[in-house]
């Protein structure tokens, strides 16, 4: 791995984390993988656009969160699993002097997070469902059962900003967003993103899965603060805010 910007180096595993540690505090950052004409999926998944660069920032980005929030949809496709402490990433917060696990938070309006999965079942550090008042309530209560923590944040639909406020509550202040599309543009459009962590493939998809799936309220203007490569994929990170 080579970064390009802002100061040209090779980077080694331990320099990889640096280049990706926050201050201390709230953030929000986002993860996605999208090829050159935008597409973030190939039949369905992002693994088709990944590269073991991708992967190995993808474990560095959750080693340094304190929980990883995901729309219930890319969950589902991408077959999401708990973090636990002998995965990969578990290994690396050991090493880095973190919890080895870490909660993954489930946005859903409808609560629809089967109790019955993995991500839930094998969770040593509880996955978090956040929903709305007007989810289903029995749906809610099985979930609580089943373990999962329930956070009830807003009316009709999902609060994201008193979401995170939550969820900060409970300890987990540095979140990594991984999608999909539609949790993304909920999320610019309330203000709460404060960095974007781009892997750009150098591939040609086509296809309707794009980084938003609508437009923005207004265009957000993002600011280039480094650019690292590794076998033509280049991966970007902007300030958002």
């Amino acid at each position: 791995m080579r970064r390009l910007l802002p100061d040209p180096a090779e980077l080694d595993d331990a320099a990889l984390v640096e280049a990706y540690r926050l201050p201390g505090g709230r953030s929000l950052r986002v993860n996605f993988v999208a090829s050159l004409d935008g597409a973030i999926t190939v039949d369905g998944v992002s693994e088709g656009l990944g590269s073991p660069g991708d992967r190995r920032i993808f474990r560095v980005l959750r080693a340094l969160s304190d929980a990883v929030l995901v729309g219930h949809g890319t969950a589902a496709a991408e077959g999401y699993r708990p973090i636990t402490a002998d995965s990969a990433v578990g290994r690396l917060r050991a090493s880095l002097g973190r919890p080895p696990t870490a909660p993954v938070v489930v946005v859903s309006h409808r609560a629809s997070l089967d109790p019955r999965t993995l991500l839930v079942t094998g969770a040593v550090s509880p996955t978090v469902l956040v929903t709305c008042e007007a989810a289903d309530p029995v749906r809610r209560q099985a979930l609580a059962a089943a373990g999962v923590a329930v956070l009830v944040c807003g009316g009709e639909t999902v609060d994201l900003p008193l979401a995170c406020d939550r969820l900060a509550d409970r300890g987990h202040e540095q979140l990594l967003c991984e999608g999909g599309p539609q949790l993304l543009r909920a999320a610019l459009t309330a203000g709460l993103v404060d960095e974007l962590d781009l892997s750009i493939s150098p591939a040609l998809v086509g296809g309707e899965a794009r980084l938003l799936d609508a437009a923005l309220p207004g265009v957000q203007r993002l600011r280039m603060s480094q650019v690292l490569e590794e076998d033509g994929v280049l991966f970007t990170r902007y300030a958002v805010r």
